[in-house]
């Protein structure tokens, strides 16, 4: 990974990061079909991420909590199933009736999850496997670029 990936996630917004990642796809001349994927994968996971990261309320789907976000922290939510449990995390933690709460908009991922079927009114119903699969791709195409 290069450092200049570990200052991006460190202090930059969605908007900053996913142009980053558009000119690498560029250069780098990917297929059309992995920059309509890499692109809205990232806002998606950044648009929670980031707000946490904000909030000082980092945490690894392991809910060890972090004080930075890095890309192998971003990497690690990629996974599909951690996705999804980061959506449900996030909208347990919105009910809470608690001052120290973090309320975060669900809307960019909660539409991106909805669109790979992923059913977000029921945490145990699954998701087909082929939408796992397309992500780790996604997931190994964003590495490559950082």
């Amino acid at each position: 990974m290069k450092q200049e990936s570990y200052e991006l996630f460190k202090s930059s917004g969605i908007d900053e990061i996913t142009e980053v990642l558009a000119k690498e796809l560029n250069l780098r001349n990917e297929q059309a079909f992995w920059g309509d994927k890499v692109i809205p994968f990232t806002e998606a996971i950044l648009s929670v991420l980031i707000p946490l990261r904000d909030s000082n309320s980092l945490f690894t789907p392991e809910g060890v909590r972090v004080d930075e976000l890095t890309p192998e922290l971003f990497f690690n939510w990629s996974d599909f199933v951690s996705l999804k449990s980061l959506a449900f995390t996030i909208q347990r933690s919105n009910r809470l009736e608690d001052e120290s709460k973090t309320d975060i908009d669900l809307k960019i991922l909660g539409d991106y999850l909805s669109h790979y079927n992923v059913n977000l009114e029921d945490e145990l119903l699954d998701f087909p496997i082929s939408h796992y699969n397309l992500h780790q791709g996604v997931s190994n195409v964003i590495k490559s670029l950082l």
